[in-house]
């Protein structure tokens, strides 16, 4: 199959814009992650610059564009959007087709999507009450104890005592884990607390069974968030390849550019012959 066309999918979450260009064979050609800021416009913009330079492909190379995410009605260069429950079941299920969850942990929410064998979406549900069992727990924690991001999981890893945090408040958690490091605790037993703070809440969010996919930012930087779920409930963990976790959403409307633009091509077939 000759590779000239080329989709983009733009996924606007509340902590980071992630984009994708993928070519008709469904590789991934560019992709691109930063900061969603104050502005979706600017920020979604630099993406889509920046995906495309990547590339080295012109604008006319791009036949269609989808945008997902809780920003996705204000990517005005869009030619559709779909919602991010809907493109997380398809990015995920493109990498594992069959019978999955899929566990989305995003900045601000958590996703549990269940899928049938055919990919079709059966029941989801999100956590939106709180910062809680999200990536913005885990950011605030590091925050609030001065240490980067990338180095929290081999601190984790090093834990050799299980030390369960009282609170699953975020502003409650950070104080408490102030105390207990002056009261002795390691800081490394109290960060792995935290990460297993945040599987307590996706247990408790739904009921997790069968093979269980993990996306999302926390989890392409953090491979203990797949190793505490595994242990908890001893499911089948299953990680998008080539770190891809944190694009999945992307990937999903980049996918649905491609039905897209296919449906176009055959309506305009089926008018030509009428």
């Amino acid at each position: 199959m000759v590779v000239n066309n080329y989709f983009i999918g733009i996924d606007v979450g509340t902590s980071y814009v992630k984009a994708v260009i993928i070519n008709n064979l469904k590789e991934i050609i560019s992709s691109f992650i930063a900061r969603t800021g104050t502005s979706i416009a600017n920020s979604s913009k630099l993406a889509f610059e920046n995906i495309l330079s990547n590339a080295k492909l012109s604008k006319s190379a791009i036949k269609h564009i989808t945008a997902t995410g809780f920003g996705k009605d204000k990517i005005i260069f869009a030619d559709s959007n779909k919602t991010e429950i809907s493109c997380h079941a398809k990015g995920a299920y493109h990498y594992f087709p069959k019978k999955i969850t899929v566990i989305d942990i995003g900045g601000q929410d958590t996703k549990v999507i269940k899928l049938d064998d055919k990919g079709k979406i059966k029941r989801f549900k999100m956590n939106r009450k709180c910062a809680a069992g999200t990536g913005a727990f885990i950011e605030e924690i590091a925050y609030r104890l001065d240490i980067p991001l990338k180095e929290l999981n081999n601190l984790a890893a090093e834990s050799t005592k299980n030390v369960p945090l009282a609170s699953y408040c975020t502003v409650f958690a950070k104080t408490e884990i102030i105390s207990r490091i002056k009261e002795g605790e390691k800081v490394e037993d109290l960060i792995k607390s935290a990460f297993d703070s945040v599987i307590r809440r996706i247990i408790e969010m739904s009921e997790l069974e069968g093979n269980l996919v993990l996306t999302g930012g926390l989890i392409a930087y953090n491979s203990i968030i797949g190793e505490i779920l595994k242990k908890e409930i001893g499911a089948e963990i299953l990680i998008p390849p080539n770190h891809t976790s944190q694009l999945i959403g992307a990937i999903g409307a980049a996918l649905f550019a491609i039905e897209r633009h296919n449906l176009k091509g055959k309506k305009l077939i089926k008018q030509n012959e009428v």
